[in-house]
């Protein structure tokens, strides 16, 4: 891998002008594993300035050039797999075996489907029948901003990333200075698979500088950002004065309503799904829903799930959940764990401190709050690590009323056997989206939320759209 102090602008590797040092971390074992550079302002103009110059002529490319380029890109990956596996490992804690399949394959798999997508996408067509010789244009928004978090590196930045370069716009990326070795290997990747000079930019940073400054650049034409709330509304608050668009996938606290009549394995399944990469997905069924009359066993096979669930580092192979990212992440999961304890949520698996054996590293015990209530604060705020917290319910619409009780609404979930049920329920949770009975979406299906959870949509069709203008022309001939 490249000297991860430097940047990489218009092509090059590039010294930092203004930045300044720090460390990153092995969540595993805290101990520091590269250095990086959080660069300042003038790196961010010699970024913005290369990805504008690069922007006439990438945009001008034909839509078949960009998906060849894509196509060579898809083909660097593949190779380079196993390196994308550890850096994604080491750098935020994700199990090895999570990361060769789920955290690699995401990464490839929405590349995979922004070619699909692009190959059928019509750049250009008629208005209709009515209007002979107006067509509608679909172009490329200009110098994009693209702001990545730590949990789902190349999930998030990949679903940025490629659709941006098959829109034909150029771009910054700014990802999240806890992971930034998994896009310094993708800015590898990119290089050779010789994209333009310009056309990707990558410039390590924190939110506070780098961050701020690409938001309210004159030159910068659209910020997409994945993170918190928080943030989501700095950012868009720092958009404004140039009235740029801004696409925000923000944080998520989802509703697992399970009825009476769900198949057996679902208390196991939704437990498991919360806790995978350590409960750090904005998507995950944090609030598990359940049919009173099969609440007590649910708790309790819930508990059993938990008890199982075995904690330990990410580079041993195994089924196990890892550490989370960072001090400060595990220390704000203790923070609410507590919480839920002192506002008399039962406890029904882990708590407070490591798991036993664990004395380094920032593990989290797998935890179960039973009968928590509206007026908690772990019923409202995004814990974002492995902690269920559990409550029942008497009737669909009750169970509807509990689910849409949140400011957010990203990714909700039913469980039952009653096809009618499962649509009606479907239809009325406020959310941009809604699995049920554990079929997870479609390849190419928009990601995204509402309310709180944000405003874009990624993925497929609908990720090249946001990262596309429409023109309306007459007498086109």
């Amino acid at each position: 891998m490249q000297d991860a102090t430097k940047h990489f602008i218009n092509g090059q590797w590039v010294n930092s002008i203004d930045g300044r040092e720090t460390a990153v971390e092995n969540p595993s074992t805290e101990e520091r594993i590269a250095t990086i550079t959080l660069g300042g302002v003038a790196d961010v103009e010699m970024a913005v300035t290369a990805a504008k110059d690069a922007f006439p002529s990438w945009a001008a490319t034909n839509p078949s050039e960009r998906i060849a380029a894509l196509e060579r890109l898809m083909e660097v990956y593949k190779t380079r797999a196993g390196d994308m596996a550890q850096a994604i490992s080491i750098e935020m804690g994700a199990p090895i075996a999570l990361a060769k399949t789920a955290q690699v394959g995401a990464g490839a798999g929405h590349l995979k489907n922004t070619i699909r997508a692009a190959k059928t996408f019509v750049f250009e067509s008629p208005l209709g029948d009515h209007a002979p010789g107006d067509i509608i244009l679909y172009e490329p928004v200009g110098v994009c901003a693209l702001i990545t978090p730590w949990n789902w590196p190349m999930n998030q930045v990949m679903l940025k990333v490629a659709p941006a370069l098959a829109a034909g716009c150029t771009m910054i990326l700014k990802p999240s200075e806890l992971s930034p070795l998994s896009s310094i290997l993708l800015a590898e990747m990119i290089d050779e698979a010789d994209f333009p000079p310009g056309t990707f930019n990558l410039v390590n940073g924190d939110g506070a500088n780098v961050g701020a400054h690409l938001t309210s650049h004159e030159d910068v034409d659209m910020v997409s950002f994945t993170g918190s709330t928080r943030a989501g509304v700095a950012i868009t608050k720092s958009a404004a004065d140039t009235v740029k668009r801004v696409s925000l996938e923000l944080g998520g606290k989802g509703a697992n309503i399970i009825f009476a009549d769900a198949d057996e394995k679902v208390i196991t399944r939704g437990v498991r799904h919360c806790f995978n990469n350590s409960g750090q997905s904005c998507n995950a069924p944090t609030r598990m829903l359940v049919e009173r009359t099969i609440y007590d066993q649910a708790v309790e096979t819930a508990r059993a799930v938990a008890e199982k669930t075995e904690v330990g580092p990410a580079d041993i192979e195994g089924r196990h959940i890892g550490p989370v990212v960072s001090e400060v992440q595990f220390n704000k999961i203790q923070f609410l764990i507590k919480r839920g304890m002192d506002e008399g949520a039962k406890l029904i698996a882990g708590g407070l401190g490591r798991p036993d054996g664990l004395s380094r590293g920032y593990f989290v015990r797998p935890t179960i709050f039973a009968d928590v209530t509206q007026d908690m604060t772990i019923w409202t705020e995004e814990i974002f690590g492995p902690v269920l917290c559990i409550t029942p319910f008497d009737c669909e619409e009750e169970a509807i009323t509990l689910a849409n009780d949140t400011s957010y609404g990203l990714t909700n979930y039913v469980q039952t056997s009653n096809k009618a049920r499962a649509r009606r329920v479907a239809r009325q949770l406020r959310s941009g989206m809604v699995e049920m009975n554990g079929k997870f979406s479609g390849a190419g299906s928009p990601f995204g939320g509402i309310k709180q959870s944000g405003n874009g949509r990624e993925g497929g069709a609908w990720g090249l759209e946001e990262f596309l203008e429409v023109k309306a022309v007459s007498d086109w001939g």
